[in-house]
């Protein structure tokens, strides 16, 4: 890298030293650098650029030079304006060179809206605050007058603005009445007077009024941008055309107001009908409404006609609605006859179905099934009762082949010790016990004399 020049005001060598393009626009940039080290320049803004880098480009200009300019980051951070193209602006930073091109060119670490731009700054901050309010809303808007008979107009009573409506009136609409509320339409004290002029105004009776003013900068325009002037607007009853400036100047009145004119000429053919129009127009309303007149007597005419050929005689009438009395007599008769009719078959069905459910029928039915069980009872009874003793007979003969009793017709009999208990086997007894014997035929008292307990063998009696 070539060596840092520490004094930018040094002399090239007598020798013709011989600088390389970086040296030269390294010393250019520190010249730059220490003669403006901090300057404010006023201009308007163009060709503005923002890269992703968050950094801002833009050229600043005026009638007869431009300078390039540079905000970082860091600084546009801080500006709280919106910058657009066009602004006017006042920029402070220091005076430098952009090495890599060669660029004369301004490092800005602020920037200020200056004269009409802040204006235009304050005009859109006002907008914002209105719209946001809802006073510039349609459906708060009034509608015109069809045909007006007093306008009052609010303006300056010298200028050509006054003359111009005046004239047109006049050519379009002669019967209307104009009032003038002069005010001061320019300067520091326009504000005031055009807010008494509008309370005053609205309180007259006027069919509309006309706020009015010529062309102009923005700062002979600034009083109808004022807040005070804008809520003077819309706190009137009175429906307000606002032509202020030229067709190109836009106030915050045109806003407010009610409907916007691009030039007071325009807002007075705005609420002056033509004459010779509606001349025209009464003579068609005339001409319909001689054509609606007699279609309508034709109409009514023939409606008379028909209503005399309906009209009759009031006998003819009475012999109508005695017929047809005696019609609703005829068909009265019928009907009770068919209703009789009805009646009397129904009444025939309903008794032929209680003959059907009598409950002497009945008591017939269940006399004669009480009779026929009173004869089966009988055999029933006979029936069931042999059938047990045959069941008890065998039973009998059954019981009689496992009785004891049969065992003992064939020569055996029971022992039973003197508490009645069988006694099975000999060791059970002892020598002199009392035994007793049970035969077939009779009981026998016996007396052990001795016991064995060797089985003996037994014949069985045949």
């Amino acid at each position: 890298m070539p060596a840092m020049i520490t004094d930018p005001f040094q002399r090239l060598g007598l020798d013709r030293e011989v600088l390389t393009v970086s040296q030269l626009n390294q010393r250019a940039r520190h010249l730059l650098e220490d003669v403006f080290p901090q300057v404010w320049v006023e201009g308007e803004i163009s060709n503005l650029a923002r890269p992703s880098s968050g950094h801002v480009y833009f050229t600043l200009k005026d009638a007869g030079a431009q300078v390039r300019c540079a905000l970082f980051r860091s600084s546009a951070a801080r500006v709280r304006q919106a910058l657009r193209d066009g602004l006017a602006v006042k920029v402070r930073g220091k005076v430098s060179l952009f090495e890599g091109r060669g660029d004369y060119q301004m490092i800005l670490d602020t920037v200020e809206p200056a004269g009409d731009g802040a204006l235009r700054l304050a005009f859109e901050a006002l907008k914002d605050k209105l719209a946001a309010e809802g006073l510039f809303a349609a459906e708060g808007k009034r509608t015109l007058p069809a045909h007006p008979q007093r306008i009052g107009i609010v303006s300056s009573p010298s200028g050509a603005v006054i003359r111009d409506i005046i004239s047109v009136f006049r050519r379009r609409a002669p019967q209307v009445e104009l009032t003038l509320v002069p005010t001061a339409v320019q300067g520091r004290d326009a504000t005031p007077q055009i807010v008494r002029a509008l309370e005053l105004a609205d309180h007259q009776g006027f069919d509309a009024l006309i706020l009015a003013r010529g062309g102009g900068s923005l700062e002979d325009l600034w009083c109808f941008n004022e807040e005070a002037v804008a809520r003077a607007i819309a706190a009137c009853q009175t429906p307000i055309v606002s032509a202020v400036g030229h067709e190109t100047d836009v106030s915050i009145a045109d806003f407010v107001a009610d409907v916007r004119a691009p030039t007071p000429s325009a807002a007075a053919e705005l609420l002056a009908p033509d004459s010779s129009d509606l001349q025209r127009r009464l003579d068609s309303l005339q001409r319909r409404l001689t054509l609606r007149m007699q279609h309508l007597l034709e109409a009514r005419r023939m409606q008379l006609d028909g209503l005399r050929r309906r009209l009759r005689h009031p006998g003819e009438r009475l012999r109508q609605q005695a017929q047809r009395l005696d019609d609703l007599e005829l068909r009265l008769q019928r009907a009770m006859a068919r209703r009789l009719q009805s009646a009397s078959e129904q009444l025939a069905r309903l008794d032929a179905r209680l003959t059907a459910q009598h409950p002497e029928r009945l008591l017939v039915l269940l006399r004669q099934r009480l009779e026929h069980l009173r004869q089966r009872l009988p055999r029933a009874m006979h029936t069931r009762l042999r059938e047990r003793r045959q069941q008890l007979e065998a039973t009998v003969q059954t019981l009689q082949v496992v009785s004891p009793l049969a065992t003992l017709g064939r020569g055996y009999s029971i022992l039973l010790d003197d508490r009645g208990r069988a006694v099975r086997r000999a060791a059970d007894t002892v020598p002199g016990q009392r035994l007793s014997a049970k035969l077939h035929e009779g009981e026998l008292a016996l007396r052990v004399e001795a016991s064995s307990v060797t089985p003996a063998t037994l014949e069985l009696p045949l």
